[in-house]
């Protein structure tokens, strides 16, 4: 969620942070274990949030490890950790006080105390430890009664100031990881038939074009791509779902690596936001391996407004496709490295100031992207 071009967002109680979490991550977690940077004049700026599913214990500090070193990469003046769990109260577990009377305590307390000495070995300072299940938290550190195993706080009601800015950035909460999944899962039955003939035909004209003239079939292929996304507008007149043959030929355009890399720099523009319906379309219907480049993209769309959650998802999409596919795999090193979307977008802008004379051949204007960028090179975001 680090992002400067969207709204700063600052939460000033536990319970605020505990409601913001599927906000923060895209999703809502479940037996997952959190991290939440914090910064800003009054230390209450959400940064990079990080997440896991909830390890076994003997895998603890190893999670706990990769988090910390994660949320460092923000360089956080604070941080939250957060547990995400339905299990129940834990007996008889007096190396992890405190207890109550009867012998019970907050479930996952060595997990959390793992992810504290953690973070402490990188200075960052854990300001909270929360525990959140039922639609109620509690504090870890905190002896109340509120916080006692069977009491909790009831999270907070209405709209939080994150809920808004996560809808104006275009992040939709998903119920759960595999919602994410299910969004770009491949087309089956008869529409995986249909589209595997429109790839087939479309495939061998572009093939035979591209032997002919590769810089004239690159243009073409630009201009199928722009035609796509001018469909793809919220209101266009020519908007409606693509045929087969549309998908087609953005499939086989975005397969010319000068197109895939020229098609980044929609993510800058105007229009963002149809790039990002186009490539998640494209990477529903599209056969192996074709789908890796515009799952490829869609990472990257997802990425810059803040949605590490789709980044990862699509990533793992383009990966499955094709495994060798290495733009993907340096994309899930600097998202695995937390690199933020601001130094991706600056990635983007330098590489599209790069001219290029593929396409100075006469192509059609591309009014779409929102300014006049030349195709970037071959250049993905480091590692």
């Amino acid at each position: 969620m680090d992002d400067a071009t969207r709204p700063a967002v600052s939460l000033s109680s536990s319970g605020d942070i505990a409601a913001a979490l599927p906000h923060l991550i895209g999703f809502h977690p479940h037996e997952s274990v959190l991290v939440v940077g914090l910064g800003g004049p009054s230390g209450g700026r959400l940064g990079l949030t990080v997440r896991a599913d909830l390890p076994e214990r003997a895998h603890a500090p190893a999670v706990a490890a990769l988090l910390a070193r994660s949320l460092a990469t923000d360089e956080p003046d604070g941080a939250v950790v957060a547990v995400v769990s339905e299990i129940g109260d834990e007996r008889d577990a007096p190396a992890c006080p405190p207890a109550d009377a009867g012998g019970t305590t907050l479930p996952h307390r060595a997990v959390v105390h793992d992810l504290v000495v953690a973070l402490a070995g990188y200075g960052i300072p854990v300001r909270e430890t929360l525990l959140v299940r039922r639609g109620r938290w509690w504090s870890y550190d905190c002896p109340g009664p509120c916080c006692a195993p069977d009491e909790g706080t009831p999270l907070p009601e209405g709209v939080t100031e994150l809920a808004v800015a996560s809808v104006a950035a275009g992040m939709v909460v998903a119920p759960d990881r595999a919602a994410l999944e299910r969004r770009i899962a491949p087309v089956e039955g008869p529409a995986r038939a249909a589209m595997a003939a429109a790839v087939e035909r479309v495939g061998a004209r572009h093939g035979r074009a591209r032997r002919a003239d590769p810089d004239a079939e690159a243009r073409r292929s630009w201009n199928a791509v722009v035609r796509a996304l001018r469909r793809c507008r919220p209101g266009a007149a020519e908007s409606g779902r693509l045929g087969d043959r549309d998908v087609a030929r953005v499939l086989w355009a975005l397969a010319d690596v000068r197109v895939r890399d020229r098609a980044l720099t929609l993510a800058l523009g105007d229009d963002a936001a149809a790039a990002e319906t186009l490539w998640t379309e494209c990477t529903r219907r599209a056969p192996a391996p074709l789908g890796a480049a515009p799952a490829t993209l869609l990472a990257v769309s997802a990425w810059l407004r803040g949605d590490g959650a789709m980044a990862n998802v699509a990533l793992e999409r383009a990966l499955a496709d094709r495994p060798s596919y290495s733009f993907a795999r340096l994309l899930m090193q600097g998202l695995a490295a937390c690199l933020p979307p601001a130094e991706l977008r600056a990635l983007i802008t330098t590489a599209a100031e790069e001219p290029d004379e593929v396409w100075a051949g006469g192509a059609e204007p591309d009014h779409c992207v929102g300014r006049d960028a030349a195709a970037p090179t071959r250049r993905p975001p480091p590692g």
